[in-house]
């Protein structure tokens, strides 16, 4: 049976904003990772480990991946903490 992990990617170094973080992703979990002897690089003959499934709410990951029988692990996204701060604060103490 395929496994796979539900989650909500982490925003890039080069957004400030919090636009286009809406989305949960499904990604596959490899089954056999084979170690290349010449490079040392982790491959697999498991082709679903390339895919990466974007979808608009966990609700619909969810459903997806029970009707299709995946086994899925659900990685809760952490809470932000938003600290307010003005120009003026650089200048203090």
């Amino acid at each position: 049976m395929k496994k796979a992990k539900i989650y909500k990617p982490n925003k890039t170094a080069m957004q400030s904003g919090l636009g286009k973080i809406n989305k949960w992703v499904l990604e596959f979990k490899t089954k056999d990772p084979i170690r290349n002897p010449l490079m040392g690089w982790e491959s697999s003959s498991d082709t679903y480990t390339e895919l990466k499934l974007e979808f608009t709410s966990k609700d619909l990951a969810i459903t997806y991946a029970k009707k299709n029988k995946i086994d899925f692990e659900i990685i809760e996204p952490k809470k932000r903490k938003i600290v307010k701060k003005s120009y003026a604060d650089n200048f203090l103490n």
